[in-house]
């Protein structure tokens, strides 16, 4: 009990030194993703390409999803975030060994984005549940919307190093700078971040894995908001899909294919999403969570069809940027919905089933955008999109169950 106390009276430096291990773990993850992505697309221009890549990134945390929430209940999470690191960064070093030996085949890089889909898995539910146990929930709008503003901050910075780096060194370099950048963050958190172990897992398990994951499930079907949540949810990631994986290589086909146009496309984005994280932030949302996830989906399917409609690079950034803004906006209050609704010794398994949903609609949906981009224009794909996308956000707005689950607390039945 005076564990718990004394971590909830230290939540300040805990969750500063939690944050700052995340984004110079980040920073590192971040450079590796860029360098893949632009030497796939850059190489080959190709959608089945990338959507190859795609699936190899996201098929690993939807099959590991079910279990790795489950983890997050079971056992220490910091431990959990510090595993999921190690792997990442074990394999990126082997991957960079191997490139400088000269074995630099496309299909190592489709390997590598999943095994760091497997660690993604294993640290998405552990981090969406463990902030609760650090931060006190009065404060949890505020400290999600300051990591959004991180996270955009380094996807700002990041794409730039990245460039500067592939044009002045190999891309083992970037490797070896994200097994360092992964080093220090798992020393970080090993020795400096203090959090209590959560109940559940300070307990010995008699149920098995699966019978927890059942449990999960049943809670969720126990509650009419979270059903619905999730429908949400699914819809909304396969209606995002084009804009998410394809604008880049919309912008080789229509725009060019020099490497600036590619940076500048994610430092908009990024500026965007420092803006939206400050905002969110600051503002904290309307009343309803709802209301301000219902508020950000519109925008992101004004800006879907402003991508598919302006044949401005200049003008196609800014709808970029203004993208970026509502990624935040969108994120923060779904994230902390769940939070402070969700039971501590279910928050893993949720946020696994969220896992499981995000990553499985994205790539199953890219099996059909992913070919379709070889045949058709993907500005029509963006324009179609982004038309569903509007509806789907004022459908989610009139649905009564979630409108209500998005109420303050005091203010419900």
């Amino acid at each position: 009990m005076n564990s718990v106390i004394n971590a909830k009276e230290n939540w300040l430096r805990n969750i500063v030194l939690f944050l700052s291990s995340q984004t110079i773990s980040l920073f590192g993850s971040s450079l590796v993703q860029y360098a893949i992505m632009w030497h796939i697309t850059l190489e080959t221009k190709s959608g089945m390409m990338m959507t190859l890549y795609i699936i190899c990134g996201f098929i690993p945390t939807f099959l590991l999803s079910p279990v790795a929430g489950v983890w997050a209940d079971r056992y220490n999470r910091k431990i959990l975030i510090i595993l999921a690191d190690g792997l990442i960064a074990l394999s990126t070093l082997i991957l960079a060994i191997l490139f400088l030996m000269g074995y630099d085949a496309i299909w190592l890089l489709f390997l590598m984005a999943a095994i760091r889909a497997l660690g993604t898995g294993i640290q998405t539910p552990a981090v969406g549940a463990i902030l609760p146990q650090i931060v006190p929930k009065e404060k949890l709008t505020q400290v999600n919307g300051i990591n959004g503003s991180i996270q955009a901050i380094i996807m700002f910075v990041s794409p730039m190093v990245s460039a500067a780096l592939l044009a002045m060194a190999s891309i083992e370099v970037i490797f070896f700078i994200d097994v360092v950048t992964a080093a220090i963050a798992i020393l970080t958190l090993l020795l400096f971040v203090k959090v209590a172990v959560h109940e559940k897992a300070a307990n010995k398990q008699e149920t098995s894995y699966l019978s927890d994951f059942r449990e999960g499930l049943r809670y969720i079907g126990e509650h009419a908001f979270l059903k619905k949540f999730f429908f949400f949810f699914a819809v909304f990631f396969v209606l995002m899909a084009p804009a998410a994986f394809l604008t880049p290589l919309q912008v080789t086909r229509s725009f060019g294919d020099d490497i600036w146009r590619l940076t500048a496309i994610e430092i908009a984005f990024s500026v965007g999403m420092m803006a939206g994280g400050g905002i969110i932030a600051s503002w904290g949302g309307f009343r309803n969570r709802i209301r301000t996830l219902g508020f950000a989906s519109i925008i992101m399917g004004i800006c879907t069809l402003g991508l598919g409609l302006v044949q401005v690079f200049w003008i196609y950034l800014a709808f970029m940027a203004l993208f970026g803004g509502a990624m935040p906006i969108f994120n923060t209050p779904a994230m902390t919905l769940l939070q402070e609704k969700v039971e501590e010794d279910y928050l893993g398994r949720v946020f696994g089933v969220l896992g499981m949903i995000s990553t499985s609609m994205m790539p199953l949906s890219m099996l059909v955008f992913g070919p379709l981009a070889d045949v058709v224009r993907i500005e029509w794909l963006l324009l179609g999109t982004g038309v569903l996308i509007i509806v789907l956000a004022i459908l989610m707005g009139r649905n009564q169950d979630l409108v209500k689950a998005g109420e303050p607390a005091g203010q419900q039945e």
